[in-house]
């Protein structure tokens, strides 16, 4: 009976330590710190000031790959505009791939043309956001505040929530 006291227990520790959090809006964003593909760490605290959508995908996930193009669009349409609180507009793709290859070839298949490109292979940033299914997207401002998550900033849903945060 000991024993099954202490498995519970040991168990229970395990799923809260590595529960996924569950980031609000209006809430600071957590700090991310990846390895781009070129093997440097690219830390989303370098891109305060800017509006940043933080993209969680994988090369495998059919529907990322489908949203590429609108966030690839989003990206030319707004990355020089001046936003409320903010001067331009960055992404930074999370990707949740297991394999380095199938993630590179992705990101120049689907030509994700922003530098801001962190591999999550342990999941440690999608489980920081509460990204429990992908694509997921976080929205913030220049001050690194979140403004918007989810499936509101798919497809024309990111546009309108740029759109609404111009000057």
């Amino acid at each position: 009976m000991k024993k099954l006291g202490i498995s519970i227990a040991v168990i229970a520790f395990i799923l809260f330590a590595f529960r996924a959090a569950d980031v609000q809006v209006g809430t600071k964003a957590p700090e991310i710190e990846l390895i781009n593909p070129e093997g440097k760490k690219v830390k989303l605290s370098d891109l305060k000031g800017k509006i940043v959508l933080v993209d969680f995908w994988a090369s495998w996930c059919g529907p990322c790959r489908k949203e590429n193009p609108n966030v690839v669009e989003a990206f030319h349409k707004y990355n020089k505009k001046k936003f409320k609180t903010g001067k331009g507009f960055e992404v930074m793709s999370v990707s949740l791939d297991r394999a380095e290859d199938a993630w590179k070839k992705a990101i120049a298949d689907d030509k994700l043309v922003w530098k801001n490109h962190g591999w999550d292979k342990d999941g440690i940033a999608a489980r920081a956001y509460g990204a429990n299914s992908i694509p997921f997207g976080v929205l913030l401002d220049g001050k690194g505040n979140i403004v918007a998550k989810g499936q509101e900033l798919r497809g024309l849903g990111l546009h309108i929530a740029l759109d609404n945060m111009l000057k």
